[in-house]
């Protein structure tokens, strides 16, 4: 018997942003029922900030979505730069179960010395990076994941990727923070 996975789920991505950048960083959920976009959250966090796991907890657990959401998606664990979410601290207090997401292996010992050498509370940072454990190949794409199994990922992956590599949560999200930043959506997620 293939086990459940969680039908409702909240992708975030952030909006490009320049290096020299000093206003907030917008921050996107898309909000789906299965493959039905159900709505949009939209907060701001700080470049190379601390406030992006606030943000996404706010965003879910105090908006309209709360009842709705039963997975947090993430478009990497780092956002704004070097704003590094806490996944599992996400995981506890939303009691939600978090799928991090990315098309290409991050390149983690220049994260490491990024963190190490330029940026403030970086030991910390790092920690939180170290503490979910090495990126997992699943469905072609990089997963780390809290509070869900492999199978859990895998099968939420199958059932999301719908229009490219990436699931639909985590691709409206990025064309939408594209959008919110530049005037329109660009690339791919």
């Amino acid at each position: 018997m293939a086990e459940p996975t969680p039908a409702n789920a909240i992708g975030f991505d952030d909006a490009p942003f320049s290096k020299d950048q000093t206003a907030p960083v917008p921050l996107v959920g898309a909000v789906f029922a299965g493959e039905r976009l159900d709505g949009l959250v939209i907060d701001e966090i700080t470049r190379d900030g601390s406030d992006v796991t606030e943000a996404i907890v706010r965003s879910v657990a105090h908006g309209k979505f709360a009842e709705h959401v039963r997975l947090v998606m993430l478009q990497g664990a780092t956002f704004a730069g070097f704003n590094v979410v806490d996944a599992h601290r996400l995981n506890r207090e939303l009691d939600l179960p978090v799928l991090i997401v990315a098309r290409r292996q991050p390149d983690v010992a220049g994260i490491r010395r990024a963190l190490h050498t330029h940026i403030a509370d970086g030991e910390r940072k790092w920690a939180l990076i170290e503490a979910l454990g090495p990126m997992e190949r699943t469905n072609g794409l990089y997963v780390q994941r809290v509070g869900l199994s492999d199978g859990q990922a895998q099968a939420t992956l199958d059932r999301l990727c719908i229009h490219s590599r990436m699931p639909e949560p985590l691709r409206v999200a990025h064309l939408v923070a594209g959008a919110l930043s530049q005037g329109e959506s660009r690339g791919q997620p």
